[in-house]
This record gives C-alpha cells, sequence and structure tokens, in this order.
C-alpha cells in the first residue's frame, strides 16, 4: 500500500497562501471562502476547510432562513411549560409530577430518494440520537411522509424502500410509531419528503445540554467506528440543488445500524444516571466537525483533539473525511478525569467501543474574543487551529430577496367556483367513493402495519386516530398525545393561511384526542432559497407559523429548514410540516375517532361552522384535477374554543368519539370513523354537497354519550362552539339525507374504496 499523502498542516497553510482549494466543490460560496481566510489570517487546511464547509452548509447552519426563524422567539407565548427552548438539540417540556419531555422533527429527503432503505431509516437514527442526547429515554416515532403520483414507476422504488428503512430501524430499536401522515402528488416526483420525529420522556433533573464545560475535562468518542460512509451529507445531498446526477451520490448516504444504537441509547442513559457525563452530543449532521465545534463553543471555547485517535474503519481516511463522516450511531462526552474510568467500564459492558481522542481547554480573553480555540492535530501535526464559534454560531446570515411569484395572482384567481359540482345523488355517491379512495386519504394501512405500534407497552392512541398517544411511564395516567400535519395544496395557494391551517390541523388532532395542545416542533421543506418567489413562500410560512403559536399559546421549541426541496426547476408545493404535542392528565380519558358499535342511536354531532370553501381541497384535485382559489379561512379563536371544549368533554367523559375534519371533509370523515367502529351511521343535511366535501377549518364530529346530550350542549354553550346534531350511529351504511333525496353505501362499499387503493398499486403483500 503507498504511503498516506502529508496531511495539509497549519504551517503548510501559513507557507502556502496561494494553493487552490476545491471551496465550490464543498458547497462554499467564493464570498464564504473569503471570509474564512478572514478571520483565520490566512488560507485554511483542508481540515479547516472541511469543517467549514458543512458547518457553514445550509442544512447545518441555517444561512437562509434564521433571519425568518428568529420570529419563533421574538414572538414566543409565555409558557411556563417550557424548559428547553430553540438552540439545543431538542426542546423540552414540563408535563407535571417531575417528568419532561422533549421531542423534534427532521427531514431526510434528498438521501431518501437517492437510497430510500438507508436514508429513512438514518434519518429515524439521526432524530433519535437528538432525544437521547438530552437526556430522555426514547419513547415512540412519528414519520410524515410525501411521494410523487403513487402510479408513477419511482414511486414504486422509493416509496416501499422508505417505508421498510422506517420500519427496519424503528422496530428494531423497539419504538413504536404511533402516527404521521402520508401524501402524493406530482411535485414530490424525484424529490420526496421523508420527515421524521421522535419523543422522550425523563425526569427535570435529567436534562443534559450540548456544552463542554471544564478545562482538563476529557473528549470521549463512543459507539460505532468512523467509516467512509455520509462523508458530507449535510452539504453534499441536503444543501443544494437535486439533480439527475444525484443518484452517483450514494456514498454521500450513511449506513444505519439499530442493534447498535439500542446499545448506544442503553449505555448512554445508564451514564447519565450515573452522573458520568457533564456535556453530551451526537455526532448527525457534519459529524466530528459539528460534534467538536458545537460543544466547545458551547463550554469555555477550548478544545484539543487528536484525529489519528479516531476509531476507524477504514484507515485510508484522511482528517478531512474524519471531519466530514456522517457515519452513524456515534456520540461524543466530556467526562472528569476521576469518572473517566466508570464511563469507560460502562461502555465496555454494553459493548461499546470508546476512547479519548482529546481534551478541554482554557483559552485566554484574546482566544474568546476571536471565539475561542479549536486545535486538532494529526500523527502530532496540527491540522486545524481556529475558534469554534466562527463553525457553530457565527456563519454566514443571508437576507435572501424574496418576491411574490408571478403566478401567485393567477392562481388564487382561478377559484373552484366554475367547478362543475355533482348533480344528483348518483353524482354525490360516486364522487364521496373517489374521494375517499384518493391517494393521501386512503387507508394506509400497507404502510402503517409494518411499523409495530405497541411494543414498550404505553402506547395509548396510534395511527389510524387522529394522534398518537402514549402513557408516560408505569407509574402514572398522565399521557401525551401528538399528531403531524402539512398541506402543500393549501400552502402553494397561500402560504402564510396555509401553514396556520397545517398548524390548525395538529392542533385539532391532539385535541379530538382528549389532550390540550401545548408545545410546537417544525419541519419546513421548501424549494431552492435562491429562488425569489420560494423565498416569498417561505417567510410567509414562517411568518404565518410564529402568528398562530403566539395566538395559541404554543411556542416553537424547535424543528429542521429543509431547502432545495426540487428537481432541477420544479419546486416541490411548499410543505411545512407542523407537529403538535399536547399533555392529557388520564389517559383512561382519550378519545378515539371510531364510531361507538355497542351506542346504537347515538347522537352523532357536528362542531364549527361549514362554508363553501374548496379552493385546495382533495375534491376539486381528484374530481377535477383543479388546484386554485384560497385555501379555507383559519380561524384561530375558533380552533382554541373547539380545543378547550373537546378537552373538557373528554375530561367529563360526555363523549365516546371524537374525529376531526380535515382533507375531504365531512363525508370522509364520517366515513373513516364508520369504518374503524365498524357500524355505519345516518346524517342530515341541508346541501349535501357542501356538507359533504368543504373543508372548513375548526371543525371536528363527535358522538355524545347517551344521557349527556344537555349536559355536552351546555358545555358547547359555554365555549362558544356552535354545535348541530347531524344524525345517529347504527347500521350497516353510510346514508346520507337532505331535503331533495339523499343517498347510501355500505360499509362494504366505503372498506373497498378505503383500504383498496395502496394496495392495488404497491402490492397486496
Amino acid at each position: 500500500m503507498p504511503d498516506a499523502p502529508l496531511p495539509d498542516t497549519v504551517a503548510t497553510a501559513q507557507s502556502t497562501p496561494d494553493t487552490p482549494q476545491p471551496y465550490a466543490e464543498l458547497g462554499m460560496a467564493e464570498d464564504e471562502y473569503a471570509r474564512v481566510r478572514q478571520i483565520l489570517g490566512r488560507r485554511p487546511t483542508s481540515a479547516e476547510l472541511a469543517i467549514y464547509s458543512v458547518m457553514w452548509s445550509e442544512h447545518c447552519s441555517y444561512k437562509s432562513s434564521k433571519k425568518h426563524l428568529r420570529q419563533f422567539g421574538e414572538k414566543a407565548p409565555a409558557s411556563d411549560a417550557l424548559l428547553v427552548g430553540m438552540g439545543e438539540n431538542a426542546g423540552v417540556v414540563d408535563v407535571g409530577g417531575g417528568r419532561a419531555v422533549t421531542f423534534k422533527i427532521e427531514s431526510h429527503n434528498h438521501p431518501s430518494y437517492v437510497e430510500p432503505h438507508q436514508g429513512a431509516a438514518t434519518g429515524v437514527g439521526g432524530i433519535v440520537r437528538d432525544i437521547l442526547t438530552m437526556g430522555a429515554r426514547p419513547v415512540a416515532v412519528m414519520d410524515a411522509l410525501r411521494f410523487g403520483p403513487l402510479d408513477a414507476p419511482d414511486t414504486r422504488r422509493v416509496l416501499p424502500g422508505v417505508v421498510s428503512g422506517i420500519s427496519f430501524y424503528g422496530n428494531c430499536l423497539g419504538l413504536p410509531n404511533i402516527g404521521g401522515e402520508i401524501g402524493f402528488g406530482a411535485g414530490y416526483a424525484g424529490n420526496p419528503l421523508v420527515n421524521a420525529l421522535c419523543v422522550g420522556v425523563m425526569r427535570h433533573e435529567d436534562i443534559k445540554l450540548a456544552q463542554a464545560p471544564g478545562p482538563g475535562n476529557k473528549v470521549v468518542l463512543f459507539g460505532a467506528t468512523t467509516g467512509p460512509d455520509g462523508i458530507g451529507g449535510a452539504s453534499v445531498l441536503a444543501s443544494a440543488t437535486f439533480d439527475d446526477e444525484s443518484h452517483a451520490k450514494r456514498p454521500s448516504v450513511q449506513v444505519g445500524d439499530p442493534f447498535m444504537e439500542k446499545l448506544l441509547i442503553e449505555c448512554s442513559l445508564e451514564l447519565f444516571a450515573a452522573d458520568l457525563v457533564v456535556g453530551i452530543q451526537d455526532l448527525g449532521a457534519a459529524g466530528v466537525s459539528c460534534a467538536t465545534t458545537e460543544l466547545a463553543a458551547g463550554g469555555t471555547g477550548g478544545m484539543r483533539i487528536e484525529l489519528d485517535r479516531v476509531p476507524l474503519r477504514d484507515p485510508r481516511l484522511t482528517p478531512e473525511e474524519i471531519l466530514m463522516s456522517e457515519s452513524q450511531e456515534r456520540m461524543m462526552a466530556i467526562v472528569e478525569p476521576a469518572k473517566l474510568d466508570a464511563f469507560l467500564a460502562t461502555c465496555r459492558k454494553w459493548n461499546i467501543l470508546a476512547g479519548v481522542i482529546g481534551e478541554v481547554t482554557d483559552v485566554t480573553p484574546e482566544e474568546a474574543e476571536r471565539g475561542g480555540r479549536l486545535v486538532m492535530t494529526w500523527h502530532g501535526e496540527t491540522v486545524v487551529d481556529m475558534p469554534p464559534r466562527t463553525a457553530s454560531d457565527e456563519g454566514p446570515v443571508y437576507d435572501r430577496p424574496y418576491a411574490r411569484p408571478a403566478d401567485q395572482d393567477g392562481l388564487q384567481a382561478d377559484t373552484p367556483d366554475r367547478l362543475e359540482r355533482p348533480k344528483t345523488d348518483d353524482d354525490l355517491r360516486e364522487q364521496l367513493l373517489r374521494v375517499l379512495a384518493a391517494p393521501g386519504v386512503c387507508d394506509s394501512s400497507w404502510v402503517t402495519q409494518q411499523y409495530d405500534r405497541y411494543v414498550m407497552g404505553n402506547t395509548v392512541l396510534a395511527t389510524p386516530h387522529d394522534g398518537g398517544m402514549i402513557r408516560v411511564a408505569d407509574d402514572t395516567d398522565t399521557g401525551i398525545a401528538l399528531a403531524t400535519d402539512g398541506n402543500g395544496r393549501y400552502t402553494r395557494l397561500d402560504p402564510y393561511t396555509g401553514t396556520q391551517a397545517a398548524y390548525a390541523e395538529a392542533y385539532r388532532n391532539v385535541a379530538a384526542t382528549g389532550a390540550r395542545p401545548l408545545a410546537v416542533t417544525n419541519c419546513l421543506n421548501f424549494g431552492s432559497p435562491e429562488d425569489p418567489g420560494v423565498m416569498w413562500q417561505f417567510a410567509e410560512s414562517t411568518r404565518g407559523l410564529a402568528d398562530a403559536c403566539q395566538a395559541l399559546g404554543t411556542p416553537v421549541t424547535g424543528g429542521n429548514v429543509s431547502f432545495y426541496n426540487q428537481t432541477g426547476d420544479t419546486a416541490i408545493n411548499p410543505t411545512p410540516v407542523i407537529g403538535v404535542l399536547g399533555v392529557i392528565d388520564d389517559v383512561h380519558n382519550r378519545l378515539t375517532s371510531a364510531l361507538p358499535a355497542d351506542s346504537d342511536g347515538a347522537r352523532i354531532v357536528l362542531l364549527g361552522r361549514t362554508a363553501e370553501e374548496f379552493g385546495g381541497s382533495v375534491w376539486a384535485e381528484v374530481v377535477h384535477g383543479h388546484l386554485g382559489g384560497l385555501p379555507p379561512a383559519v380561524d384561530l379563536a375558533a380552533e382554541a374554543a373547539l380545543g378547550e371544549l373537546l378537552a373538557d368533554a373528554a375530561e367529563a367523559g360526555l363523549l365516546a368519539a371524537a374525529h376531526d375534519l380535515s382533507d375531504g371533509g365531512l363525508g370522509v370523515a364520517v366515513a373513516e370513523s364508520a369504518l374503524r367502529g365498524g357500524v355505519g351511521a345516518t346524517l342530515h343535511v341541508t346541501d349535501a354537497f357542501t356538507a359533504l366535501f368543504s373543508e372548513s377549518g375548526a371543525r371536528a364530529v363527535v358522538v355524545v354519550r347517551p344521557e349527556q346530550e344537555a349536559a355536552f350542549a351546555a358545555l358547547c354553550e359555554r365555549h362558544g362552539v356552535p354545535a348541530a346534531e347531524i344524525g345517529t350511529v347504527g347500521g350497516s351504511a353510510l346514508t346520507v339525507t337532505h331535503p331533495e333525496g339523499g343517498f347510501s353505501v355500505s360499509l362494504e362499499d366505503l372498506r373497498t374504496a378505503y383500504e383498496s387503493t395502496l394496495p392495488a398499486v404497491l402490492g397486496a403483500e
């Protein structure tokens, strides 16, 4: 084997200032490279260039979105529950009884197109480690997925691979997958969205932070070895425009080992319980570059690392490759010297490789003012000498130009009023079945049956109900509910209102379980930030979410921005996915979305107001292939009142079922509830078309327990929520009557329409 090339040392960089460097290939702009030279007072070494390129990438630095994300903090509502907000690996909220919950959602979009199984699997692994790093035990996962048209050839490649990756990693970890969503659309062909959420539970005193305090403390790398997989994944795949050459970037996709991650979880929790860690960071995007710079910046500002002590799977890796590798299942801890032996012994117990690769150092006042000092050596030669805060906290911040897209006015002017509406009851029946069978509305069991929903034994609600619910511990009845929602059609028509509608739907889904919404996480999926039209969408979307969270009192605890979701010049519909977390004092009071089969004659009540709102609706898309007009109006005060009503009614035991109204409207909601309960229903409406297909917000359909009708009516009046009795439970069909007639659909026909779509295309198995 030939000798390895000599490393590019700091001394070499000082003596060869004009050496060409591949900064553009690493995703850096010319002015960014010039700024690095200014910070260092010389050209960077190859290792330093690697650190800055990944840490200043769009994925890691949020350089195009920071300006807009700041309003989540500026407009944050006061919250006694918020323990850790934005800026750490995940937000933390108090759920009572000395316990706290941490949750976050992130994207793994581009890797999941290049290599669907591993891209999705490592997306799950990464978000689980974010939760673990906060000191919590991960207790559940969810996912929000978007694919191209269901019958497109590439969807049949990507979707099964993504689902197998999610199920493989989550099932092997023993984490229940309690919910999420799936959608389809032409814009996601070639650019699927794979957004993974994880939630963990801890005691207040267990919270851990990404910091490296205490000069002399040891820097320990533990977990899997470092290999060539995932090199530059953050900058290569997630921070640039996607194109036809992306399939050649398979080496940038990480390879996951869930069995190693399971050992890492148990080992880390034992280390935390024994108080053997003073700072912790997982190695996700940007790998060692991220962990070292962020830990150093969060502590004294000083750290010395010996890169040749990093355990490698491939001894040929260069310093810059070690720094850019995103090999999975790795953590970095800051450990006091007196506790090092106990730390290493715990790692050996769990068969986890661990080794000291450096130590925390003190810095002079001058070094602190410059952003600290991070020194890395390779076989005795200094290859990095830089201020870590300039990489982790002081990267470029762009004020990207943005402008309302030229086609936006025309899109909104093309209202669905011109679309032909059903003329007969047969038309109504046929169109209801078509909407119910639409990809994105239809039964998703083909996907969700591959996930374990009940492992660990604390799952209270899961797919297909409105939200997932987990009991937080064996010794309490307190539970948390979670839901994720997004609607790219609405957001394309009006990013401000569409984002608020996604938030409102997730808020409503949590409330429909009987929980009280408490906090928000988000994954903001958009096209290229270099497109002024996309940046306008992003600016309006973030403004809408910040305003909505402020109005409803749910702080944003963290999240993720995913830009460059486009193929060539074609961007996806803007798709902010909003996750809402709520708390329920007693999980025995939970509500399901299934009509109660043992309550024949129970009253069905529609909550909220229904208007003729079909812009961006499933009916317009499925029946007419139309997208235009404005999305349904969002009334945040009405959403808050509905949420309070549902939580109070659940606590008082007044309801037998609840289901929010969203995609498809009332017709879809009642059909789903009927199928989940195995019992029919009869509805009495006035304007059957509007009643069945409108997607007006702030609405839910509930079943009132017999003899509780008066109490529930009084509660509705107290909360100011409109309530109309529209039918009863019973029979073996969904029957709809109106002044001019009516129609009936058997449960068997409903089930055939609802359950056959995905198996017909993807296979029955």
